[in-house]
C-alpha cells in the first residue's frame, strides 16, 4: 500500500532528480522509494557506511591526473559534427 509523504529539497537537487527520473522512465516517487529501500534494507550505522561503487573507489584513490594533448581546430570540428549525427 502506498502512503504519501512531504519532503523538502533544494530546487537544484529536485530539478536534477526529475531529469534523472525522466531519462530512466521512472517517476520521481518511485526513484525515491527505490533509493530509500536500498539504504534501509541493510543496517548502516551512518551515511559513511553506505557502500560506494568499486569504480568510484578506484577513481578516487590518489591525486587526479589529467593528460590531454592540444587538438587542432580541424579535429575538434570533425568530432563536433560526428557527435551531432
Amino acid at each position: 500500500m502506498d502512503a504519501k509523504i512531504t519532503l523538502s529539497f533544494d530546487e537544484a537537487v529536485i530539478a536534477k532528480a526529475k531529469k534523472y527520473a525522466g531519462d530512466n522512465n521512472i517517476s520521481l516517487s518511485r526513484l525515491m522509494e527505490f533509493l530509500l529501500d536500498k539504504i534501509t534494507s541493510r543496517s548502516y550505522k551512518s551515511l559513511e557506511d553506505l557502500p560506494v561503487s568499486e569504480w568510484v573507489n578506484r577513481v578516487s584513490e590518489g591525486q587526479a591526473e589529467y593528460k590531454t594533448r592540444k587538438r587542432s581546430r580541424k579535429e575538434m570540428k570533425n568530432d563536433f559534427y560526428q557527435f551531432k549525427k
